[in-house]
């Protein structure tokens, strides 16, 4: 039964995942020739700083809510609305610090005071991400993905519409503005989400006032899983966010133009990459999927059948990098021309494609750890790695190889996140 509804949700996260990914690309497409590659450039310097509040905003509350579920042990209204004066705080806390620290961000940090509008507006954003992924993560830990489905698709919609509908028309106005929509756009999409999610919770909930104060034992679970957790996704979104710090500050020393920097920054973040993470809609879906199941069987003590799950994640993820690894080995120019009409980035993409096939099965790898409850585990990979990686950008940077050193520190960090993901997970199914 539990294998059964283990490929359930996989296939039906892959088949939402796959009319997602199609409908995210047919609106990366669409941005990409609309605001231009200036545009996306802009856009790739901003995105490490909203992925970083992001993560800040979510307090990795959304895979904390689906591993506490799937176990079956708790309320889960209770744990519902625990956890909603933890997201709005730290939402408020986080709104303060973005209205008073974007300039700074913008015009010393990343070097280009045009940064300014789009990081403030990442503000508004916030609120929206961090509650629609919360609900996400009760339907995940309940194991419903049709909701997660229907939501991601509707908002995809959504955002397609408000890109096409509005661009043009700020584009004319100053590309700024745009580039803000682009980041704007996100709040709408996600309201939707919400209500969509909304729409699937169980009808026959019976909410008393006393249900809205947040509950002692549940705090403590929910904060003593989610902390952890926390600082490995910050520590992860701080190696992100200064990423391209480094890159601009390098480079520039070292007498690079800062058009040149933008530019090609622009073309490995906006064109090259987001199409080696085309696969990575699948390997999402079986990390999904993975974590209720891999809880719930390590937590009763299973680690035959918890091997298994976690052999057949890491199969499932290789086997579908695998094809779309050799198709953009072999084919950069032709993938470039048809997604984004355009051919640079091709020597970039022919050289990073077969090292990504191992990027597919890092997900699976940290979401098994995350589902074994090994928060301090992945915590410790992810200041490791991007301590490794930002000091390998920094020293392949100054060899004088232009962005071709941001290549390298990428690799570097792939091979070691996936080495320490192995060794814990080792280690975690001996002692169990």
């Amino acid at each position: 039964m539990n294998k059964e509804r283990f490929i359930k949700s996989a296939i039906i996260l892959m088949i939402g995942g796959a009319i997602t990914k199609i409908l995210g690309m047919i609106i990366k497409i669409t941005q990409t020739r609309l605001v231009g590659l200036e545009g996306i450039a802009l856009y790739s310097l901003i995105f490490p700083t909203f992925s970083l509040f992001m993560s800040m905003s979510q307090l990795s509350l959304p895979t904390t809510i689906s591993k506490l579920v799937s176990e079956e042990r708790n309320n889960n209204k209770l744990l519902m609305f625990s956890s909603l004066p933890i997201v709005l705080i730290t939402n408020l806390i986080l709104i303060i610090i973005i209205i008073f620290s974007s300039k700074t961000i913008s015009i010393f940090l990343l070097r280009e005071p045009r940064c300014y509008l789009p990081i403030l507006a990442i503000a508004l954003v916030l609120p929206f991400e961090a509650l629609s992924n919360l609900l996400r993560g009760y339907f995940f830990g309940k194991e419903r993905m049709i909701p997660h489905v229907i939501s991601h698709i509707i908002e995809q919609i959504i955002r397609f519409i408000c890109i096409i509908l509005f661009i043009p028309t700020l584009l004319e106005m100053n590309l700024i503005y745009a580039v803000t929509f682009l980041i704007l756009v996100n709040l709408i999409s996600e309201f939707s989400s919400i209500l969509i999610l909304l729409f699937f919770l169980p009808r026959n909930i019976e909410i008393r006032k006393s249900d809205l104060i947040p509950r002692h034992k549940e705090l403590n679970q929910i904060l003593s899983l989610a902390i952890p957790s926390t600082g490995s996704r910050f520590v992860g979104n701080i190696g992100y966010f200064l990423e391209p710090i480094i890159i601009t500050t390098v480079l520039s020393f070292l007498g690079y133009t800062n058009s040149y920097i933008l530019e090609e920054y622009g073309i490995i973040s906006g064109f090259v990459i987001p199409l080696l993470l085309i696969p990575s809609f699948f390997t999402n879906a079986v990390s999904q999927a993975l974590i209720p199941v891999i809880s719930r069987s390590y937590s009763q003590k299973n680690i035959v059948y918890t091997k298994k799950k976690l052999k057949q994640g890491l199969l499932f993820s290789f086997c579908i990098g695998l094809p779309v690894t050799l198709f953009f080995f072999f084919f950069p120019k032709n993938s470039l021309q048809l997604v984004y009409h355009t051919t640079k980035g091709i020597s970039y993409m022919k050289f990073l494609a077969p090292f990504f096939l191992f990027q597919y099965i890092e997900t699976p790898l940290s979401a098994s750890l995350q589902a074994m409850g090994k928060a301090n585990e992945t915590f410790t990979i992810s200041w490791q790695s991007v301590l490794i990686r930002s000091i390998s950008l920094f020293l392949f940077l100054c060899l004088g190889i232009g962005m071709w050193g941001f290549l390298l520190s990428l690799i570097v960090n792939i091979f070691f996140t996936i080495y320490k993901s192995i060794y814990y997970l080792r280690i975690a199914l001996k002692e169990n």
